[in-house]
């Protein structure tokens, strides 16, 4: 194994954890703790989700205060914690039960949104790593096309914000559906209906935000990428010419008239006779 294939290896690693740590941090580790404190420890809906908003908590604070930006992801998996904790104090009437539900989904609805407004798209954290696949020069790439400085930047900023608004969009409009079928439609269809409803909001969602964002980004980054190997190889086979042209220049060069490289002993023959002359004088 070659020192470059290493270097790669490792690069490949880092990267990977580099593009899901924010997923695993931010929304893997508070919602499987969640499960744990309520089905591993027995403990009550509100403690469990008491105790699994501080982690959310923790690094909320800690992107405020330390690095002086805010960690949306976290920030949000802690507004919804709060907002369940919130809602877990709802009872009575059966309606509204079903009702509450569909809160968590608005709220993660006006926050992608709100994220979108404020040019940091939020569902970028959890599309990213499926693009750039933990790919060094793909990275690159990516964060040539974010920070505009490729011609085909402006395109794929907007269809990043295209990708974000088309999952606010649908989670509103699930919020919206469920709300209405809660206090219009039987109970008891209901209360399978909204599992219906939201299954559908997903395939929808991934469908269309595909369509709109996550595919038409992954072809402008391979052409980017492509571009990037263009130069690349053409960049090197410059440096080859160069190399080539100086082989062919030879160091010193020597005059090739026959007269002139001979010219030292022409003129010793001709001084020959004058001092030949001058000593019979």
């Amino acid at each position: 194994m070659t020192t470059n294939s290493v270097s790669q290896g490792r690069n490949t690693k880092q990267n990977t954890k580099k593009n899901f740590a924010p997923l695993i941090v931010d929304v893997a580790m508070p919602i499987g703790s969640y499960y744990l404190f309520k089905d591993g420890f027995g403990m009550s809906t509100f403690a469990a989700l008491a105790w699994s908003s501080v982690g959310p908590a923790l690094r909320t604070a800690w992107s405020a205060v330390k690095e002086r930006r805010t960690n949306a992801l976290a920030g949000l998996i802690l507004v919804v914690n709060v907002v369940s904790l919130l809602l877990s104090f709802v009872s009575g009437d059966p309606r509204l039960m079903l009702a509450k539900d569909s809160a968590v989904s608005s709220t993660i609805a006006v926050g992608i949104l709100l994220s979108v407004a404020l040019g940091k798209p939020m569902m970028t954290a959890g599309m990213k790593p499926f693009l750039v696949k933990a790919d060094a020069a793909r990275e690159a790439a990516w964060e040539r096309l974010a920070s505009g400085g490729s011609v085909r930047s402006a395109d794929f900023l907007r269809r990043e914000r295209m990708f974000s608004v088309v999952w606010g969009v649908v989670l509103f409009a699930e919020c919206v559906v469920r709300v209405v079928g809660a206090y219009t439609v039987p109970v008891d269809t209901m209360v399978w209906l909204g599992g219906v409803v939201m299954a559908v909001s997903m395939v929808g969602g991934f469908l269309v935000s595909g369509a709109l964002g996550a595919g038409p980004m992954g072809a402008i980054l391979a052409a980017e990428l492509k571009h990037a190997e263009l130069k690349h190889a053409e960049l090197k086979d410059a440096e080859l010419k160069d190399a080539e042209l100086k082989d062919a220049v030879p160091a010193t060069a020597e005059p090739t008239d026959p007269g002139v490289k001979n010219a030292p002993e022409n003129a010793a023959e001709i001084r020959e006779p004058e001092l030949a002359l001058q000593a019979a004088r």
